[in-house]
Parts: structure tokens; sequence; C-alpha cells
């Protein structure tokens, strides 16, 4: 619980959580306007250090609100000794050890966001890597509404930041030779590269793909023709609507600027959970990769990553369509 504060040096909870909330939520539209000015070229680095603040103030004015010591501290005897700066000031938790304490109230695809942001921010420090603007760009968009919802779950829709945002005039236009160009990950150094895929790897396919790790859209362009129709730039359809089936496929546009990457043996599990029981690395899997030439980078089955090789999803496909052709071969 809070030590109690001697009332001459004590503001009231209310205050100071009202001063941490005000600083989180200017962190994070600082971020987000950083990142949304066009004249800025240290755009990841600037977003994800001001959200890593914007965070660790929101999750300090939630656990100061409910009682929970949010100061480093040791026990000596029966008194608590609080760690201090040089200067004297107290040691409060980093956004890391606030999200690791078990009163967190953030939900697991939420946390997963921020860790991967913080780690990220420790590969990237003092160092420029634009190409990480779009490829990750979907981390950085479920980051902003994770904080947006969890300032309004936590403490009410009067502090939400979106009222102050509105959508961003792009200047690119999203076409089909942009899907065809070389990924942007092909730019990001072999070590961030390395980090991220590793960092995926020990998530599991729900975790990958949920929205609150990563936001991801497929964009359409909308003819308007008639007077009264919605003109807003990004409009939301449900997948089974009538307008949905309306929309010829060859006109949908996916930025795919993430792919989930498969260690050997997690394309054997994968293929061992789907029935073949038999499948294995050696010499079964190793023979099918061979076979296939699949480790050609021109097959688009995998790449490799610091002398590493890691499968996509489609090389998984390939094998199941190969063990299903066999029969009971592999069962």
């Amino acid at each position: 619980m809070l030590e109690k504060i001697p009332k001459k040096h004590s503001r009231s909870i209310w205050s100071f959580k009202e001063e941490l909330l005000q600083k989180s939520r200017e962190a994070a539209l600082s971020a987000i306007k950083i990142f949304n000015d066009p004249l800025i070229c240290f755009k990841s680095e600037a977003f994800i250090v001001l959200m890593n603040i914007a965070w660790t103030y929101l999750l300090h004015a939630y656990y100061r609100s409910n009682g929970v010591e949010y100061r480093y501290y040791s026990i000596h005897g029966t008194k608590r000794k609080y760690d201090r700066t040089k200067k004297g000031a107290y040691k409060y938790w980093e956004l890391e050890r606030c999200l690791n304490d078990y009163l967190n109230p953030i939900d697991i695809n939420t946390k997963n966001n921020l860790i991967f942001l913080i780690n990220l921010r420790h590969e990237i420090e003092h160092q420029m890597t634009m190409a990480l603007d779009n490829y990750l760009s979907g981390r950085y968009q479920a980051c902003a509404i994770n904080y947006n919802n969890y300032i309004c779950k936590l403490f009410g829709g009067k502090y939400k930041i979106d009222r102050s945002l509105t959508y961003s005039i792009q200047f690119v236009q999203v076409s089909n030779d942009q899907i065809t160009q070389v990924q942007e990950m092909a730019n990001i150094p072999e070590r961030l590269k390395s980090y991220i895929v590793e960092f995926d790897s020990k998530l599991t396919p729900d975790e990958y793909n949920s929205e609150q790790f990563s936001y991801r859209l497929i964009f359409t362009k909308k003819l308007v023709n008639r007077p009264g129709q919605a003109d807003k730039v990004v409009e939301f359809v449900d997948s089974n609507s009538e307008i949905a089936a309306t929309i010829a496929k060859e006109l949908w546009v996916k930025k795919e600027v993430e792919k989930p990457k498969y260690r050997a043996t997690d394309v054997v599990r994968e293929v061992k959970n789907a029935g073949f029981s038999k499948f294995n690395i050696q010499p079964i899997h190793t023979s099918f990769w061979k076979q296939e030439d699949a480790k050609n980078p021109g097959k688009g089955y995998g790449t490799s990553i610091q002398g590493y090789w890691y499968w996509y999803r489609n090389w998984i496909d390939k094998c199941l369509e190969i063990c299903n052709k066999a029969g009971e071969k592999y069962k």
C-alpha cells in the first residue's frame, strides 16, 4: 500500500492523479502528432519513446488511485527503505515493471504490443531507421488505439484523446504497384529483423493476429456517385454484409507489411497437429523443401535472417498439401 505522506509535503491522490493523466495524455498526443508530421523523419523512435512515457504515467495514475505502491523499495527489519536517485528523488517503476505486476489491468495482447515496443526502443536507441515507419505501422496504430481505450476504461470518457485527433491526410495512393514492390523489411538492419522475428515467433497465432498487438486494415477505393452518400476516407463494413459482397476481390488492396515466420520445429508442430504424426524434421521435412527447392527466395516460401531460415505460412500449407496427397504415409 502507499506510504502515508506527511501533510506538509502532501498533495491529494486526486490532484496527483490528475497531473499524471495530464502528462500521460500530452505525451500520447505528442507521439501521434510527431508521427503524422510530414516534415519529421525521426518518427518511429520519437513515437515509441513518447508512448512509453504516456503508458507509464497512465499506469502510475492507475496504481496510485488503487493504493498500490509503485516506488522501488527494500525491507529493513519492519521498515521500508525507498530507493532514491543521487539527488534524493524516489525511483518509480518503469513501464515494463508496471506491466509485470500481478495487479496490472492490461490484457495480454496489449501487453505484448507494449513489450515489443519497449524492447524495440532498446534496439534502435540513438539511430534513425525510417524503414520501420511503414513496416511496423500496424503496431504503432494498435498502441495508440489501445491507449485511448484504456484511459477511457480506467478513468472515464472525458480523458479520451480521439476527440483531439482526426484522419491524417495522405499523399500516398495505395495501389497494386505498391504491393509488388520490395517489402520495407529489406531496408531494416539485420539485427532488427532478427529481433522482430524472434519476438513474433514466441506468440501464439491468436496473439500475433490480435488487433491489440497489430492493427491491420484492408482498403478498397469507394466511388460515390449519389448525393448524400458517405464521403469518409475510411468506412468500415461488415464482411458478411451486402456491401462487402459487392466489392470485387480484384479491387481489394492489402499492404502486407508483416508476415508470420516459423522455424522448422514450428512447421513440424503445425503439420503434426493437422494429423500427420509421422512428420518430422529429419528426414521428411528436409526432403520436402529440397524436393520443392523451397529455400529459393523466388519461391516465396521463406526468408533468411542473420543466417537462419524462417518459413512463411504458405510453406506449412504446401507441406500439408504434400502429406494429404500421400494418403496414410505420414499419419
